[in-house]
């Protein structure tokens, strides 16, 4: 386990605006809560409350990432219709302490939905 500091910063704030996750014409997260995720030179990542993501479109998969500094992920298959993008989502159930935020929330690959932004 390591820690954020000012070698590897990592910050989580409110995000403070609307965020949306858009993948086959369908809104599959909306969120006025999503944690915005900013670590060290890397994207901005936005974890979502459960309660705002169409998880009845998730599909839980054996893949399992680690994270240095933040722990273990779960992943998911995200299906709207009949298309499936493979681990799209990722969840950390039980983050390291530094980033506890972010316990249970989700997050999406960009690359594996059609958009998230921001309004």
């Amino acid at each position: 386990m390591l820690t954020p500091g000012p070698d590897h910063p990592i910050t989580i704030t409110t995000n403070g605006k609307s965020v949306r996750v858009t993948l086959g014409g369908q809104v599959i997260a909306g969120s006025t809560k999503a944690l915005r995720l900013q670590e060290s030179d890397y994207p901005v990542v936005f974890y979502f409350p459960r309660e705002d993501v169409r998880t009845e479109l998730l599909i839980p998969t054996p893949h399992v990432t680690r994270c240095p500094y933040k722990g273990q992920a779960t992943h998911f298959t995200v299906r709207v219709d009949v298309s499936e993008n493979e681990n799209a989502v990722w969840s950390y159930e039980k983050p390291f302490p530094a980033v506890q935020e972010i316990a249970g929330h989700l997050a999406f690959y960009r690359s594996r939905v059609d958009s998230i932004s921001e309004f």
